[in-house]
Formats: C-alpha cells, structure tokens, sequence
C-alpha cells in the first residue's frame, strides 16, 4: 500500500491529509465574507451614517419631549404661554 501512495504523482507520504487543506482555506473564506457582511451592516466600517439620517435616532437627550411639545401646540391642545414655557424648561432656562 505503501508503494502505490509513494507512486501516486506530488501526493507524498501525507496523502491522507489533503482534504483538510481545502476545507480550511474554505472555511477562511466563509468567515471573511460573514465578517464583512455584518461589518457592513452593523456600520462597523464602510459609510457612515450619521444620526440625523438615522430616522428616530433623537440627536440631543430632549428632541424627543421638543417633538413632542411641538406636535401637541400643533394640534391645539396647549397655549403659547404653556408651549413656550415647557420649552424653555426643557432648554435649561427658567421658567
């Protein structure tokens, strides 16, 4: 047996280990590619996004009650005077 895996062309006397390489290198490749996919996704790398192209990502910790505010003066359930006062509270002014 021995003579027939010596005579066998560039194989050697490691023949029964040749799967192996292949199979790495293949292995190496799947996990390159899902690392770059989910970089990507995750925005690891490639274009940042920033966060105000972000929908509903708040820019500042009180944009949200700013909206908020706004969309109730819009709908007319507070005053000018109630409006601007929560406004300015929400801003670090005085009330």
């Amino acid at each position: 047996m021995h003579t027939i895996v010596m005579s066998a062309p560039h194989w050697g006397p490691a023949a029964g280990f040749w799967p192996i390489f292949p199979l790495t290198w293949g292995l190496l490749w799947v996990a390159a590619i899902a690392l770059a996919v989910t970089g990507f996704r995750k925005g690891w790398w490639g274009p940042r996004r920033s966060a105000a192209a972000t929908p509903g990502a708040p820019t500042e910790p009180t944009a949200t009650a700013e909206r908020i505010l706004a969309e109730r003066y819009a709908r007319g359930e507070m005053t000018d005077d109630e409006y601007f006062e929560k406004m300015s509270v929400l801003r670090g002014g005085a009330a």
